[in-house]
């Protein structure tokens, strides 16, 4: 279905850049779908990050979860799909939002499907909380219908982003939504003065971020450009827009251990995946930066934070 950079924060799914990528898009695995099984992956390793770092953001998304049913002309929703729901971190918040509904996790992953079910069992959601393996657009059809269509920082991993958008509302019953998590503001984590390197190594990170998913984007199976207008994208597959909104993940420092953790494996999924596009003196400061030994360094530095937004992008069928 997809194959995400890092969603983290969904739970879904990496943390998530400005130019429509999800903000701070790493070239490292996301949490849906497509593409997670061609790579020799360990789900047993992968699978509990993920939900991880679905859990440090989880207050973004209950927030933009609760807009959304709290919106005058929503319907009742019976079923939601949550599309590339990775582990299900999303899919069970999305779950308690929406007491009435069926809530199905639909990734491409069995291992991430599996950890969705266990974490709709724990939860007590098990009884409304199922699972679909699917690999989109081939398999759009087995979605079947729905109130609501969740896509967390997954559309942008589709070659042909108005098909599936076109596809999602051929789904909708009436009067339901598409809420798509699409960009937002790029992830920050450390000051633009770390007293190491040169100055605004994340803004430079972010450029080399932006190349990286613009080739992401033009290698997908049936790429299409699109102008990211979505309200227009929306509109042109018969949707009424109602939105967009952005919602805050705002960690300050000093950071509790989890985030902190969170922090190192994003800027290690840079220092790996990025190491062909960065200069000398740039993975310098990144190897300081992850060396636990430094007092520079992430482990020991109180200057880290984590600030993000994400925004949601919401149309309806009439």
């Amino acid at each position: 279905m997809t194959k995400h950079t890092e969603h983290g924060h969904d739970g879904h799914h990496g943390t998530h850049g400005a130019h429509g990528q999800q903000q701070g898009s790493e070239p490292a695995v996301h949490s849906h779908g497509h593409g997670h099984d061609a790579v020799d992956f360990d789900w047993d390793v992968m699978g509990p990050r993920l939900e991880q770092e679905g859990e440090l953001g989880m207050g973004q998304y209950r927030e933009a979860a609760r807009w959304i049913a709290g919106l005058p002309s929503a319907p009742t929703v019976r079923r939601v799909l949550d599309v590339g729901s990775g582990p299900g971190v999303v899919t069970c918040l999305l779950a308690e939002v929406f007491p009435e509904a069926e809530v199905v996790a639909v990734d491409g992953t069995p291992a991430l499907l599996e950890r969705a079910r266990a974490r709709a069992q724990r939860l007590g959601l098990g009884d409304r909380v199922r699972t679909l393996h699917a690999e989109l657009p081939d398999d759009l059809g087995k979605l079947e219908e729905a109130d609501l269509i969740w896509a967390g920082n997954s559309l942008h991993h589709m070659g042909d982003q108005r098909g599936i958008l076109a596809g999602f509302a051929g789904l909708l019953r009436p009067g339901g939504a598409v809420a798509l998590v699409e960009g937002g503001l790029p992830t920050r984590q450390l000051p633009r003065d770390i007293g190491i390197g040169r100055a605004g190594l994340e803004a430079r990170l972010d450029a080399v971020s932006a190349d990286w998913f613009a080739d992401m984007r033009a290698a997908l199976p049936d790429a299409k450009q699109e102008t990211e207008d979505w309200n227009a994208l929306f509109t042109a597959v018969g949707l009424e827009p109602h939105g967009p909104r952005s919602f805050l993940l705002d960690l300050p420092a000093p950071l509790s251990a989890t985030a902190r953790e969170y922090v190192v494996a994003s800027f290690a999924r840079q220092r790996e995946g990025f190491a062909e596009r960065l200069s000398a003196e740039d993975i310098a400061v990144l190897d300081r930066l992850l060396d636990p030994e430094d007092p520079a360094g992430l482990h020991h530095r109180e200057d880290v934070f984590v600030l993000s937004a994400r925004t949601v992008h919401l149309a309806r069928k009439v």
